[in-house]
């Protein structure tokens, strides 16, 4: 009796709102609409796994030229094969031999994994290749999936859609439901973008035309892509070393602005710059373009600063949360969308609750009708396990999609499948013969195996769905889950405790079943 009362209180939240007596130390938790009952967004992601291997390759480029060079070893033609997935270089006639001694160095391998970083080969011409194993790629490749959930969390959470749900599906997807969202566009812009932010210096000697000089790279103006400035390819500062980024107003001019600071490291780089180029332009990149290209004044040494331009309180909040969560490890692509208006999800919830309903009564008028007494015990347990149910998935907290309705709906039927078993058990020790205690002594004995076989047996299998199946399935499974455990508690104990105390207050002759 206990836990039923625990029970009824846990589930009280989704009945009514918080009362002022409530104490703050207990938590409120509510079981959260999903999607396809709320409103909002559906989107399908996919990263960009061809840009997570530009990224190593050129990493490997840079790497691999730092090696040779403290090696004091020459080389011609490094560049990245990206068919290959590998760097290929050329050494200097008779030093083949020592950069291949020299690179050993590259190979590396983490921790609970036998593939190596890299592997290096050498081809009858004396070409050297240093390649990325596949199986090292696709590692890399699902941990950058898995940065990009928790950079996509951090961003909508930061946003204030609630109860988003944030899930892996396949190799490099990601699904992402957004319920009740009033912005769907802004939040597809924070998910998309990928907020890759770097301090480069212009090339101030670089002479005006269509094509970069030699070690530089030429990147458009965000408010104007027709100007461009050519800066070093060489990154100053990297966006890794943000550590805090706010959005505000600027007190002399009034405008928004967005206000950063740095971690040790990146103070201490961005304080080494400045002090070397007071009086170059400085320009600040976001994912290719180049927000601003201020003057450095004075050095700046103190490990922050501001970004200034045609911000808008929205711009400058969106920028400021974008930096603050880190940059994507990869482009992301959407897949497919799809969008729920509240009022198809206001549709959805009422034909859920009259179906919920009516399958409700159906199964009461039956246990009642042609079980009597026995099938009203086993009706109050129905109401009891709906109870628990729903403050299971509270502390869960839980989100309630339609394919979780029905699984609700199922569990009704199945919750008195237990008690039908018990009561023509016990009918059938009454046809032969049987008192009524040792009736239903009998009944309830030989009944429990085949109710522990049947709901461990469904438990598995839908365990097993939640753990492969797609966000509407594993909501179908919670249900389904939460149901079995209730319904074994309800039609073991609870229903045996009522019939015990109605047979000990009654002493009847005969069983009323």
């Amino acid at each position: 009796m206990l836990l039923c009362g625990l029970g009824i209180l846990l589930s009280l939240p989704n009945l009514s709102a918080r009362p002022s007596f409530w104490p703050g130390f207990l938590p409120w938790n509510q079981v959260h609409m999903g999607l396809d009952l709320r409103g909002g967004s559906y989107l399908l992601l996919q990263i960009d796994t061809s840009a997570i291997v530009k990224q190593d390759l050129n990493a490997l480029v840079d790497q691999t030229r730092q090696t040779l060079r403290n090696a004091g070893l020459g080389y011609t033609g490094l560049h990245a094969d990206l068919a290959g997935n590998q760097v290929v270089l050329h050494p200097l006639e008779g030093q083949g031999p020592q950069a291949m001694t020299a690179l050993q160095k590259l190979i590396t391998y983490t921790p609970g994994s036998s593939s190596p970083s890299v592997a290096l080969s050498q081809a009858a011409d004396g070409s050297i290749a240093i390649a990325i194993p596949q199986a090292t790629q696709a590692a890399r490749n699902s941990q950058a999936v898995d940065q990009a959930i928790t950079i996509i969390q951090r961003r909508i959470d930061g946003s204030g859609v609630l109860n988003p749900s944030i899930q892996r599906q396949g190799k490099d997807q990601i699904v992402v439901q957004l319920p009740g969202i009033s912005d769907p566009e802004r939040v597809k812009t924070l998910i998309g973008t990928t907020a890759h932010m770097t301090f480069q210096m212009v090339d101030s000697t670089a002479a005006p035309g269509p094509v970069a000089p030699l070690g530089d790279e030429q990147l458009p103006m965000a408010d104007n892509p027709q100007q461009t400035l050519d800066v070093y390819s060489n990154v100053a500062v990297d966006g890794a070393s943000l550590e805090n980024a706010q959005a505000s107003t600027d007190p002399q001019s009034g405008q928004w602005v967005v206000n950063f600071s740095l971690n040790a490291l990146g103070a201490r780089q961005f304080a080494d710059v400045t002090t070397a180029n007071v009086g170059k332009l400085f320009a600040i990149v976001l994912d290719g373009k180049i927000i601003e290209a201020p003057v450095i004044r004075e050095p700046i040494t103190g490990g922050s600063g501001q970004i200034s331009g045609n911000f808008t309180a929205q711009s400058a909040t969106d920028l400021a949360l974008l930096l603050r969560a880190g940059a994507l490890p990869a482009p992301l692509n959407i897949v497919e969308e799809q969008s729920v208006g509240p009022e198809l999800g206001a549709d959805a919830i009422r034909a859920g609750a009259l179906a919920l309903g009516a399958g409700f009564v159906f199964v009461l008028a039956f246990m009642g009708t042609f079980y009597g007494l026995f099938g009203w015990f086993a009706n109050i347990a129905l109401v009891m396990n709906l109870f628990l149910m729903l403050a299971i998935l509270s502390v869960m907290g839980a989100t309630l999609t339609l394919p979780g309705m029905a699984g609700i709906l199922l569990t009704l039927g199945m919750a008195v499948d237990a008690n039908v078993l018990i009561n023509e058990r016990v009918r059938e020790e009454v046809k032969n013969g049987r008192k009524p205690l040792a009736a239903l002594e009998a009944g309830y004995k030989r009944a429990y195996g085949t109710i522990i076989d049947s709901n461990v047996t469904t438990l598995l299998a839908h365990v097993t769905l939640f753990i492969f199946g797609s966000p509407p399935v594993r909501g179908f499974a919670v249900t389904i889950c939460a149901g079995i455990i209730t319904t074994m508690f309800t039609a073991t104990v609870l229903v045996r405790l009522l019939t015990g105390r109605w047979y000990i207050s009654r002493r009847p002759a005969s069983l009323p079943v």
